[in-house]
């Protein structure tokens, strides 16, 4: 077989027939006659010198010549979409919407600088911030790209850990003022607590520490994060926060420095679609750069 002068286009109705088992059924899922496919499969077996399919009476059944012809034509068929999604990536403009989901701390004081920066660096994309403490489901598509504390399991999700966030017991300076400052962990049960409402993270960290404390202790309890950073700026207690958001307010002074609280990595999460969508990669790797110094 001269390979120079071989037909690609008679492919399609091969792959048809061999797929549909048929002439007939291969002529409609192409949209042309019956003739024009057995023409074009006659012309492969003679451009080949091989019989293709034996003609039966339920239809079309591919020799072995046939079998490893479709084989190597549906690879040749998977490699020509590959290139052409690929070509299109490249062309892809940075235009577009990203939706980006993080906790309220991280959505409501870290990311807005870097935000506004992305603007100018990327002025097509516009994004969709979503701000909660509960892990969107990327795979159910409530985000593109999703900042988390916890890494994903699942091997559709590509996650990279940007840093970590570190915590510290803090207090408003009035408080400190009122009350004075906890010299020792033991210190702390005698001060006003802020505390977590349903979730226990503080009181096992207590736990961890080998301080019990019960949930009533804690003067103030609530699980929305902003609020807590709220209650503890207003001085109502010493509350446990992450160093970043206790750098917004110089009225906000560190307490027991001594005290390790275990850090928590901060992974920036996204689906694998990031390789065909360019204005996802673009957000994704602005992120990447931007937000590890801040941490």
């Amino acid at each position: 077989m001269n390979t120079e002068r071989f037909n690609w286009n008679l492919i399609p109705s091969f792959l048809a027939a061999h797929e549909h088992g048929s002439l007939l059924a291969a002529a409609r899922a192409l949209g042309t006659s019956q003739p024009t496919v057995g023409r074009h499969v006659a012309e492969l077996e003679t451009q080949l010198g091989s019989v293709l399919f034996e003609r039966t009476g339920r239809g079309l059944a591919p020799t072995p010549a046939g079998q490893r012809l479709a084989e190597a034509a549906r690879a040749m068929e998977t490699g020509a979409l590959a290139l052409l999604r690929s070509v299109n990536h490249a062309k892809a403009t940075l235009e577009g919407s990203v939706r980006l989901s993080a906790s309220q701390p991280v959505a409501c004081v870290l990311l807005p600088p870097v935000l506004a920066r992305m603007r100018q660096a990327l002025p097509g994309i516009s994004v969709e911030l979503v701000s909660s403490n509960a892990v969107s489901n990327l795979l159910r598509r409530e985000a593109d790209i999703a900042l988390r504390m916890v890494r994903p399991n699942q091997a559709s999700l590509i996650a990279k850990r940007i840093g970590v966030v570190r915590l510290s017991a803090c207090a408003h300076r009035d408080y400190v003022r009122r009350r004075g400052a906890p010299r020792t962990l033991a210190d702390l049960l005698q001060h006003e607590l802020i505390g977590n409402d349903r979730t226990p993270d503080i009181e096992r960290g207590f736990s961890a520490m080998g301080l019990q404390i019960a949930h009533e202790q804690f003067e103030l309890r609530t699980d929305d994060l902003m609020a807590y950073w709220g209650a503890v700026r207003a001085g109502l207690g010493i509350g446990f926060v992450s160093d970043y958001l206790i750098r917004e307010d110089p009225a906000v002074q560190t307490v027991l420095p001594q005290l390790r609280i275990p850090p928590l990595p901060i992974w920036l999460t996204v689906h694998r679609e990031i390789r065909s969508s360019a204005r996802i990669r673009a957000v994704y790797d602005f992120l990447a750069n931007e937000l590890p110094p801040l941490l």
